[in-house]
């Protein structure tokens, strides 16, 4: 892996495409475990969940439904003050058991203003799955359920997360060289 350049900056390996096979695996496995029986539906948040949510899914042994939902709070490389629904959910999840797909948790901000939507649905459960979580820069605290990779506060790319609509195509996740 050697350093990637999208639009203007330049981007170094962070997280091996390997690496991120084999914890999209083990928590596929934890998730086929604690879900056995229970048909869950999972709800991926695109864009950026996309890659992650086929791969996760495409372990899961249990029975299991999934959906979309496209929520945005980024422009470029901030988070942006407004959640956004562009694509709203279509399924019902009145008493079943939801888990919220997510590529990456920061500032909790999405989420933060989710959560109380499907709440407010009367799930059985609902719990989170996050690819990536950036505790130091959590705004709204919340319970990540099932989180694949701690990393810092530094703006990340790849296996589905973007700058300015590139760099979602590499399998492996680059960290902004400062």
């Amino acid at each position: 892996m050697s350093i990637i350049r999208i639009h203007d900056k330049n981007f170094k390996p962070y997280i091996t495409a390997e690496a991120i096979r084999k914890k999209v695996a083990e928590l596929a496995e934890a998730l086929n475990k604690d879900y056995k029986e229970k048909n869950p539906v999972f709800i991926a948040i695109l864009n950026g969940s996309f890659i992650f949510a086929a791969d996760l899914f495409k372990e899961l042994t249990i029975d299991a439904e999934i959906s979309f939902i496209k929520l945005a709070s980024y422009k470029g490389m901030k988070s942006g003050g407004q959640v956004i629904t562009s694509i709203g959910l279509d399924t019902e999840i009145f008493g079943r058991h939801v888990v919220i797909i997510e590529d990456i948790v920061d500032t909790g901000k999405t989420l933060n203003e989710f959560l109380p939507q499907l709440q407010h649905q009367q799930p059985a459960s609902l719990k989170i799955v996050a690819l990536l979580h950036k505790p130091e820069a959590t705004i709204y605290p919340m319970k990540v359920d099932y989180s694949g990779f701690e990393i810092p506060d530094k703006f990340v790319v790849g296996y589905g997360l973007d700058y300015n609509g590139l760099g979602r195509n590499t399998p492996a996740i680059y960290q902004l060289l400062e």
